[in-house]
């Protein structure tokens, strides 16, 4: 199995304009060659030598037109988690003879549903400002210290041609009011519960035993997975022992109702599950994972004790639910390895 390329990232952040974040492109004035949402799909891009299309040249990315007059192309992105951006990468993985030699990053913040329209009139600052690009590489950029959190970013390119993927690193500046629940899930909800594990709402993985075959944020984003890779998956386990990720909650809170959803994992689920919760809100990722042994026990709180789990489905436990907490973090442990697509913690900011 081929682990796909996802070039360099920045721990501690998540790309908040990423597609399975909930990142969508909503306009461009031109993309004749590569449609703009190919901006915001997982991995670098591929390149497929004598692939064509009707238009010319297929190209995993955003391609627009040889421009022949004055101006510039130019790519407006909804974020799917608004947040305080950190660092921008405008990859051009692939485009060689055709990428652009400039490009400059605004953002600015503005409703769920604004329109291209309303956008092209708001008001737009500069994080990144005219900078020369590399062809067929990540270009990295580093955005000055600020706390303004956006929602929208608008790409500039100069004059024209092609970028593979555009990741916006940052952190989420939660919107707590926002209920992320769909039709399955909003039923089973109370009052003032909110997902306290959402990384939406500032939630952030920060180490696991393995993340071999899927990425450990992939466990906490947005809406259910599309297919088996959108979840947080390990290699097979051979010496003895478990796996286990650590997650940060977005804010301290009292659990009331968790879901574990093992969404497309059939032959590759784990056979049971267990949660636990810690408060300790100055904790460094090593204490946590010094804290985690079995030794350790009275430094965290059984939350789920050790549980039987099912091949793609959706498992909601409010009942099982052993000590609430208030919890700052939490250990979920697979028994013996496996994937996991989604976990959801609903509970009451302390």
């Amino acid at each position: 199995m081929t682990v796909k390329d996802t070039g360099a990232t920045f721990a501690g952040l998540i790309d908040l304009a990423a597609e399975e974040m909930g990142g969508k492109a909503l306009a461009t004035s031109d993309d004749f060659f590569a449609e703009m949402q190919n901006l915001l799909k997982p991995g670098r891009g591929i390149f497929l030598p004598d692939e064509y299309t009707d238009r010319g040249k297929w190209m995993d990315g955003w391609e627009s037109r040889r421009k022949r007059e004055d101006g510039y192309d130019t790519c407006i992105v909804k974020l799917g988690v608004r947040g305080v951006i950190r660092a921008v990468d405008i990859d051009t993985n692939h485009f060689l003879g055709n990428h652009p030699p400039f490009a400059s990053l605004e953002a600015t913040s503005a409703s769920d549903s604004a329109s291209a329209a309303e956008l092209a009139n708001a008001k737009w600052v500069e994080l990144v400002p005219q900078s020369p690009l590399r062809p067929g590489s990540q270009n990295l950029f580093a955005v000055a210290l600020q706390s303004d959190s956006y929602t929208h970013v608008r790409l500039h390119i100069y004059p024209d041609g092609g970028v593979a993927r555009m990741r916006i690193w940052g952190s989420a500046d939660p919107d707590w009011s926002r209920v992320d629940a769909d039709e399955s899930t909003r039923p089973l909800l109370k009052s003032g519960e909110v997902d306290l594990a959402s990384v939406r709402n500032g939630a952030l993985a920060l180490a696991c035993s393995d993340a071999f075959f899927g990425p450990m944020n992939n466990l906490i984003a947005p809406g259910r997975a599309a297919n088996m890779g959108g979840g947080w998956e390990t290699r097979r386990k051979r010496l003895p022992g478990n796996d286990w990720i650590l997650v940060r909650l977005g804010a301290p809170g009292e659990i009331e109702l968790v879901e574990i959803d093992t969404n497309h994992f059939k032959g590759n689920f784990p056979d049971r599950f267990a949660l636990r919760g810690i408060h300790a809100p100055d904790a460094q990722i090593t204490d946590l994972i010094a804290l985690s042994s079995y030794a350790k026990e009275p430094a965290w709180q059984t939350a789920i004790p050790e549980t039987k789990l099912r091949a793609s489905e959706r498992h909601f436990f409010r009942n099982d639910v052993k000590n609430k907490g208030p919890f700052t973090h939490l250990r979920l442990d697979v028994f013996p390895d496996g994937g996991i697509s989604r976990l959801r913690v609903w509970g009451k900011r302390s």
